[in-house]
């Protein structure tokens, strides 16, 4: 979405519709030329110059600029504005232009097809070794395998065999390479959490058999890198956003639904999964931006929408630097496609299922929403193998007569290793910001 797009869809956000005037509303009139701007019919090239003056023109009228030099009455229609500016404003030629100017644009940046990733940098590598212990002659998984640096790390600790799983194809060919490097010591997995019992029987690996297991949620540093992926805020590329890089044809991308979805689903998605607090107006903006413009379909066009909905607001991240507005927007649709608090609540039942008595468990966290789940697991605050979605602390004891009924209601089969959650250093905060957000957990499993 170019410069241009974004000014006129903040001049639509200005320009309120007035259904008294029917089709003499101007308001109706802006927002059709402007989706007719956007028809893959068009095939004309305009000049910047000639936007940017129809542009100027509508802010104009969109402020009320001329109010006090040309005062209306009830018959008056002046706009103060020349003939030739009123012939300009939205006209087919340079809506024709956007289009053009955008697909361009976005040609353009589509164009790179070799895609280098960038040095992952494993988060709180030290402090899971730590806890994880590997032992010598010892099976373990590293159940998010990503740039393979926690995985590494295991195997040069001790003389241990390693199970490494991950959803994303091209992460499955490094561990393959891995394997290389450390022959009849590592196997590979391609799955998701919820594939694991079926790829581990096909190894025949049975329950009780592990020694060790390591989880680091979130999305790969390399995904984020990738602009193609449809990851990131900062990359332009189609909203794309599955793990799976298309491994299942059936997986709905993220622009499929943001070009589906109806006002209350986006709602819910955004509000749940992204605790966006302008959840409502964002998702009620790019329904109006679907039926009056086009279909979202690029990480720089969802940006430029939510940014429309809060154009004053300043964001921080935990080191108070500034953070786009759309970063949780961008969360909330990355979780809901990749169906990932549904996986992460299976990675933890099969942790208890395939752990041995005494065998350890890490997590790693990247958001409340994760690390709710796994403290709850871990505490014994779970019903029917799921999270339980209410919290201890909003439960009555009085719903319950025995100690018999809570005993068995806390019961838990994890002893957590550390009493509270941990956080990375200053320094490796300060070496590698993307690990702010990071909280460990690790547990031994004791029954």
């Amino acid at each position: 979405m170019t410069t241009q797009y974004k000014k006129f869809t903040r001049l639509i956000a200005k320009w309120p519709l007035d259904t008294n005037k029917g089709d003499r509303d101007l308001g109706k009139f802006i927002r059709h030329k402007v989706k007719e701007a956007f028809d893959p019919s068009a095939k004309q090239n305009l000049d910047t110059e000639l936007c940017n003056r129809q542009y100027n023109s509508l802010n104009r009228l969109a402020d009320n600029h001329y109010k006090n030099k040309y005062k209306r009455t009830i018959t008056s229609t002046a706009t103060g504005l020349s003939v030739e500016e009123c012939n300009l404003i939205l006209s087919n030629e340079v809506l024709t232009y956007l289009k053009e100017e955008n697909k361009a644009l976005f040609t353009r940046q589509m164009s790179k097809q070799h895609i280098e990733y960038k040095d992952h940098s494993p988060v709180m590598l030290n402090e899971a070794i730590q806890y994880l212990n590997p032992q010598d002659n010892e099976l373990y998984i590293d159940m998010t395998f990503g740039g393979g640096g926690h995985a590494r790390k295991i195997l040069e600790t001790a003389n241990c065999r390693l199970i490494t799983l991950d959803r994303d194809p091209t992460v499955y060919d490094k561990a393959q390479k891995l394997a290389k490097e450390y022959p009849g010591r590592v196997t590979p997995l391609l799955g998701k959490f919820s594939e694991l019992p079926q790829l581990l029987k096909s190894k025949n690996i049975s329950q009780t058999s592990i020694d060790g297991i390591l989880f680091d949620f979130g999305c790969s540093s390399m995904q984020m890198d990738n602009g193609a992926r449809g990851f990131s805020i900062s990359k332009n590329g189609y909203l794309d956003m599955r793990m799976d890089a298309g491994r299942d044809p059936n997986q709905i991308t993220a622009r499929e639904v943001l070009a589906t979805a109806n006002e209350q689903e986006l709602y819910k998605i955004f509000k749940i999964y992204g605790e966006e607090k302008k959840a409502a107006k964002i998702a009620q903006t790019i329904i109006q931006a679907r039926y009056m413009i086009k279909n979202i379909e690029t990480t720089q066009e969802l940006v430029d929408v939510v940014n429309s909905c809060c154009p004053d607001e300043i964001r921080l991240d935990k080191l108070q630097r500034p953070q786009s507005n759309a970063t949780k927007v961008f969360q909330a649709l990355r979780i809901f496609v990749n169906n990932e608090l549904n996986e992460i609540n299976y990675g933890m039942v099969l942790a208890k299922y395939y752990l041995k008595i005494n065998s350890r468990l890490v997590t790693i966290c990247f958001h409340s929403l994760e690390d709710r789940i796994v403290k709850r697991h871990i505490a014994g605050n779970i019903l029917n193998e799921v999270a339980n979605p209410v919290p201890l602390k909003y439960l009555s004891p009085t719903l319950v007569q025995d100690q018999d009924t809570i005993d068995n209601f806390l019961d838990t089969p994890w002893n957590p290793l550390n009493k509270h959650v941990q956080i990375p250093s200053e320094e490796e905060v300060d070496r590698n910001p993307r690990s702010r957000s990071a909280r460990l957990r690790a547990a031994i499993k004791i029954k």
